[in-house]
């Protein structure tokens, strides 16, 4: 068991104020493999004064030297990246070799992209309406405060964190208590790499201890959530007070819209994302929507998908998929899978219950329901599991009034070989991000959504905006 680690304030490990100890739990066993202990208000306060103190310093710096510092973390990162596979494969279950490419990955990607990003960001500018002398000037908002979830740990800390200092900001990190080895690993990691003491701090707590003392702490001017949409709403209500910036983002239950003239591949291609991480992305196209006279071969498809994809250990290498993080979530997914049964979906892969070789972790059946309509429970609930739903549609104008009847709205799919098809339904489908016939966002594009997925736009320059107030100065000298 990893021995319970000490909070990183104002550039040091530091006890904390409190005593309430808190099991991190390995998924993939069911046993406690790490304990942490959660802050309190002491251990907030402690934290935002050190970002406060240092926001002053870090503000004032050039662009340059914040670039500097995070290509120094890009490179200790790098350096760490075995020891954040295995640690994001302990705590939150993720196959090894996923947690290495995509996990890990994922952070060295978006630290790239964001120092791409700041290399070209035009920090004070002229407003361009040919009045003299008016510029826009582009400012750190302040001290911040970043909340993370556990099932992309890094993928969502980098997202934050790096933007952050790039802006000037200073910070304090609440990552989920779920999965914390990544993000005390993280901090060794920025504390390597020289970051100026109090740029960065990081308190564990839960969303009511910490996750609330940040959001109402009055010496924080902004909150950065990734997480569910109940708890964001909660979040936004707690800042109110205080008027805080509040950028979220949240939950998903994508359509992967599929036309009889897709790719061979789209099917199984659809079915693999869906399942990936075992299900746990907040992106992933849940609600597969097929074209009529293709309906029966993609049943067929996703079926057999389904029925070959692996379930496994974390520890074993290999393409598999691991448990879902905890028992309560596992605990959801089973139920929402007997509600798909009893609601009169057609169950033609998986089901309730773990795979049948595994009588020990959170494990869950690679799950495929077909003859969904859009009324039934596991259309509309986010399920964050390995559970995908089926139904068929006859009319583009059909496809797109099921996709859009959601109040989530991050990424949706489409699958054609039409160009001129998917342009105009690209147009149409309320999300913040459309992703077609399996090509990936661009290096530095937003990821963010719209209604009850939030609408942060995180990622490249608009990731570095988010962090930054915008200052309007007149009679600036030429």
């Amino acid at each position: 068991m990893i021995e319970k680690r000490n909070f990183y304030i104002d550039g040091a490990w530091v006890a904390p104020k409190a005593a309430r100890e808190y099991e991190v739990i390995d998924p993939s066993t069911e046993d406690p493999c790490a304990v942490i202990s959660l802050g309190d208000q002491a251990d907030t306060d402690a934290a935002v004064a050190a970002a406060k103190a240092a926001l002053p310093g870090w503000k004032a710096t050039g662009p340059a030297e914040r670039i500097a510092a995070v290509e120094r973390i890009a490179k200790v990162y790098a350096e760490r990246a075995e020891d954040m596979a295995q640690a994001m494969s302990l705590e939150m279950g993720a196959p090894i070799d996923l947690a290495r490419k995509n996990q890990w990955g994922a952070g060295a990607y978006h630290i790239k992209n964001f120092i791409d990003a700041a290399k070209a960001f035009d920090w004070v500018h002229p407003l361009g309406d040919g009045t003299p002398g008016a510029m826009i000037a582009y400012e750190a908002v302040g001290v911040v405060g970043l909340i993370t979830p556990w099932n992309w740990p890094m993928n969502q800390v980098t997202l934050k964190v790096i933007p952050a200092i790039l802006a000037g900001c200073t910070m304090v990190l609440k990552p989920s208590e779920e999965a914390p080895l990544s993000s005390l690993l993280f901090a060794e990691i920025l504390d390597a790499a020289g970051l100026p003491k109090g740029v960065f701090n990081l308190v564990n707590g839960d969303g009511v201890g910490v996750g609330t003392q940040l959001s109402t702490h009055p010496d924080v001017e902004m909150i950065s959530f990734t997480g569910s949409t109940r708890a964001g709403r909660a979040i936004s209500k707690a800042a109110a007070d205080t008027l805080k910036r509040v950028t979220l983002e949240l939950g998903g239950k994508g359509a992967n819209l599929i036309f009889a003239d897709a790719d061979e591949d789209a099917v199984a291609r659809g079915v693999r994302h869906c399942f990936q991480n075992s299900g746990q992305s907040c992106n992933a196209p849940t609600r597969m929507l097929v074209e009529r006279s293709a309906y029966d071969k993609a049943v067929e498809i996703a079926r057999e998908t389904a029925e070959a994809t692996q379930v496994a250990s974390p520890r074993e290498e290999g393409k598999h998929i691991g448990p879902v993080v905890n028992k309560a979530q596992f605990d959801k997914i089973q139920g929402l899978i007997e509600t798909g049964i009893a609601e009169g979906a057609k169950l033609v892969a998986g089901g309730p219950g773990r795979p049948e070789h595994l009588n020990r972790g959170f494990y869950v059946r690679p799950t495929v329901f077909a003859d969904c309509d859009p009324s039934m429970t596991i259309m509309n609930e986010e399920i964050f599991g390995p559970v995908l739903s089926i139904m068929p549609f006859d009319s583009e104008e059909q496809a797109i009034e099921v996709a859009n009847a959601t109040p989530y709205g991050l990424t949706n799919y489409l699958q054609s070989g039409d160009g001129a098809r998917r342009n105009r339904l690209a147009r149409q489908l309320r999300s913040g991000m459309v992703e077609m016939n399996g090509q990936d966002r661009g290096a530095g594009a937003p990821f963010g959504g719209v209604g009850s997925s939030g609408r942060a736009r995180e990622g490249g320059r608009w990731g570095i905006e988010e962090f930054c107030d915008v200052k309007s100065i007149s009679g600036w000298a030429e």
